[in-house]
């Protein structure tokens, strides 16, 4: 131990610039946000470092990131916005996205600070809008909401809810007016040489704009692992250098010419990709690499992604609590870590060089960032490796036939188009692949989040095993590998047979269950969960709540007095814990919920309209029924079933229960982004009437198989084709689940219904 610590000393001292730049980044990462981890970083200098000169220089360069990051950080948050209406001309930073199908917002610039533009569906952008363009826009600024953490991150000071955005005709100038302008040359010849489906992933893969994909497209992206090829990073930068360069060669440029050629290059492809985290790193490491060629001394990796650290975090504090920023460091720390004995061990078997070249970075890249991945989207791919093998020999062509697609548009877009539609097959291709990986039910598994904490752990547990591996005899190294590789396989196999999420989701997620002819609909949100009816007597609620990882309901909805919506009950109360029971039977029903919750001591509530219920992010109102003046003793149960608007952020739901026209028209309802069908489909007249006011993107039917009552009728049916994009019914998809992630609706089944 003594000697490992010797060790480790000695190669600090042999190292001074990398301990520095360390310290330096250090100071910036833990000094703005925690005293606690400043001193413990002091702590830890102290400790480690043993040569006065150094400790002193240290500890300066510890300080010193703190002290620049407080300032840098008190520079990003000075603003002098003020909430209130607003008429105002503000440059687009980007092309806007779509949040839950009905909104639309976009990063600006207002008076010199960034905002985040927000349009509701209603609100018409104009033809035109891509960033840099100026657009007057009449609104209201207010203060970011809970959704908006990201934006906060990026320098957004506030939120502007757009009412009108009119076109101005006008342009940002200047250098980066002109960057804006390169961009667009860029965008039009990818897009006039390629079919619009590869036209878009072009733009995404060479200028990092994913904004054009479909949503089928960009899902089975992130389900694959692929995301990160629509989403400019290091690959395009090193694949950007090595075009210069071979370029440069074939005009007979000197190496020094080619060189400082690369680096302006490098630093103008930054803000055309869009300047996120992830580009940044990855130019300052390729910038360095490229200073210390010329300079004529051997380059350092490490120092590189060191001296990336230090100068993304100086630009934005705020920049390592991006997951993109997280993503990429893990990535390259991993790669460099694993990469060189993994190649080794790869080239024994006498794989091909390039090949062994291609396994060693995935396998290192997906082992890095694994644990991160769990933390922030509490989900795995398990075909992420075979995936990204695959789509390697695609990805350089496509960067560089685009990227000359993209320098031949600058003269003119007809020079360009024959080299963009070289693309085309490999584009295909990619997706295809993407397409195809993302089919089998077992490519992407649920995991359980393991918090920051617990990230941390991993990765010092693997460090520390990495290291007591490497000083294992040659032979206790190969039976460790073998052991590893078989239990690395097994954790694979038992994920993939693993049927069903297994723990609370980090995302809003509604779950219309599959519990046969009955209604159950489990919402949650991080640790948030309600649920809205239980489904028939003996159904397989239970099974159905553990398999979403259920632990506690913060709220249990019946209602209304329907074997098929409150027969679980029960056993529901019976089996977890619940904070509140909202019951929706009528005083002279048979009370069976109310006496279930008082045996359980739940407090228990009567629905009545015009109540407001939150738990957590959701707020639940109540729409009906109004319990003055009370329900004759003969009153339909369906027609005083309780109904609900249930709202998180942009996303609005509505609940129906049994509760028909005759009952919802006279209703106030908003517009929704999902609507579960009244009554499991049955006939319904006025049905028409009402999504035409609603104008749901989902509908869901909740009915079992080959149920005696010929749910869903046609006449159902055919309305909603009509009138909803997506439908979905239990009978026939199995649990359906609805996910809102980053402003979009994701909709799966489990197919098995029944």
């Amino acid at each position: 131990m003594l000697r490992r610590a010797a060790d480790a000393q000695a190669a600090l001292a042999r190292h001074p610039r990398h301990l520095l730049l360390a310290a330096l980044a250090a100071g910036l990462l833990a000094g703005p946000s925690s005293a606690v981890a400043l001193a413990a970083a002091t702590a830890l200098v102290l400790v480690t470092v043993r040569e006065t000169p150094l400790v002193f220089g240290t500890l300066a360069a510890l300080l010193a990131g703190a002290a620049v990051g407080d300032a840098r950080l008190a520079a990003l948050d000075r603003s002098e916005l003020a909430p209130g209406d607003v008429t105002a001309r503000v440059t687009l930073l980007e092309h806007p996205r779509t949040r839950s199908f009905n909104t639309r917002v976009a990063a600006a610039q207002l008076r010199g600070e960034r905002v985040l533009v927000k349009a509701p569906a209603r609100v018409a952008w104009p033809r035109v809008v891509a960033p840099g363009i100026i657009v007057a826009i009449e609104g209201r600024l207010a203060a970011l909401g809970p959704h908006d953490a990201h934006e906060r991150r990026r320098g957004a000071h506030a939120l502007l809810v757009a009412t009108t955005i009119r076109a101005t005709g006008a342009r940002r100038g200047g250098l980066l007016g002109a960057l804006d302008r390169v961009r667009d040359r860029s965008e039009r010849a990818l897009a006039g040489g390629l079919p619009a489906p590869q036209g878009a992933l072009a733009r995404g893969m060479v200028l990092g704009q994913d904004s054009a994909l479909t949503d089928d497209v960009r899902e089975d992206f992130r389900v694959t692992g692929l995301a990160h090829l629509v989403a400019a990073s290091g690959a395009n930068v090193m694949l950007l250098a090595a075009l210069v360069l071979a370029a440069g060669a074939a005009l007979g440029l000197g190496l020094s010419a080619r060189l400082w050629l690369a680096i302006a290059l490098i630093a103008a492809y930054v803000p055309l990709a869009g300047g996120g985290p992830s580009i940044q790193r990855a130019a300052v490491m390729g910038i360095a690499g490229i200073v210390a060629a010329l300079a004529g001394r051997p380059s350092s990796r490490w120092y590189a992604l060191l001296l990336a650290a230090a100068v993304t975090l100086a630009w934005n504090p705020r920049a390592a609590g991006d997951a993109g920023w997280q993503l990429s460091f893990a990535a390259v720390l991993a790669m460099l870590a694993l990469v060189p004995g993994l190649r080794t061990r790869l080239a024994a078997t006498r794989a091909p060089p390039a090949l062994a070249d291609a396994l060693a970075v995935t396998a290192a890249a997906t082992i890095g960032t694994a644990p991160l991945i769990a933390l922030h989207f509490e989900r795995l791919s398990l075909v992420s490796l075979p995936a990204n093998l695959l789509a390697a020999p695609a990805v350089a062509p496509v960067m560089w036939l685009g990227t000359i697609a993209g320098a031949l548009g600058q003269i003119a877009p007809a020079l360009a188009a024959p080299v963009a539609a070289l693309a085309a097959l490999p584009l295909g291709y990619l997706t295809w692949l993407a397409d195809a990986a993302a089919a089998p039910a077992f490519a992407e598994v649920v995991v359980p989040s393991p918090g920051a904490a617990g990230v941390l752990a991993i990765y010092a547990a693997t460090a520390a095993a990495l290291l007591a591996w490497r000083r294992l005899p040659r032979t206790a190294r190969r039976a460790t590998s073998g052991v590893l590789a078989l239990g690395a396989l097994g954790a694979v196999a038992a994920l993939a047979a693993g049927h069903g999420p297994g723990h609370p989701p980090k995302d809003l997620t509604i779950s219309f269950l599959d519990v046969g002819q009955g209604d159950a609909t489990l919402i949650q949100h991080g640790d948030a969960a309600v649920l809205v009816d239980t489904g028939p007597p003996g159904g397989p609620v239970l099974e159905r709540l553990r398999r979403a990882g259920v632990r506690r309901l913060d709220m249990l909805v019946a209602t209304h007095d329907a074997a098929d919506h409150d027969g679980a009950t029960a056993a529901v109360l019976a089996t977890m814990p619940v904070g509140l029971v909202l019951d929706g039977e009528e005083v002279t029903a048979g009370g069976e919920v109310r006496r279930l919750a008082a045996a359980h001591s739940v407090r228990r509530i009567a629905s009545d309209a015009g109540q407001v219920i939150r738990a957590g992010p959701l707020q639940l109102r109540v729409l009906w029924p109004r319990r003055e003046p009370a329900a004759p003793a003969d009153a339909e149960p369906n027609d005083r079933a309780t109904v609900l608007h249930v709202r998180d952020g942009d996303f609005d739901l509505l609940l129906t229960a049994d509760a028909e026209s005759n009952v919802l028209a006279g209703l106030h309802l908003p517009v929704v982004e999902a609507l579960k069908v009244s009554h499991h489909g049955s006939d319904d007249p006025g049905l028409p009437g009402l999504l035409e006011r609603l104008r749901p993107q989902v509908a869901a039917i909740e009915v079992g198989a080959h149920n005696s009552y010929g749910h869903p009728t046609p006449s159902t049916l055919a309305a909603l084709q009509r009138a909803v994009p997506v439908v979905r019914r239990t009978d026939r998809d199995g649990t359906v689940r609805i996910t809102v992630r980053d402003g979009r609706m994701h909709v799966s089944g489990e197919e098995g219904g029944g």
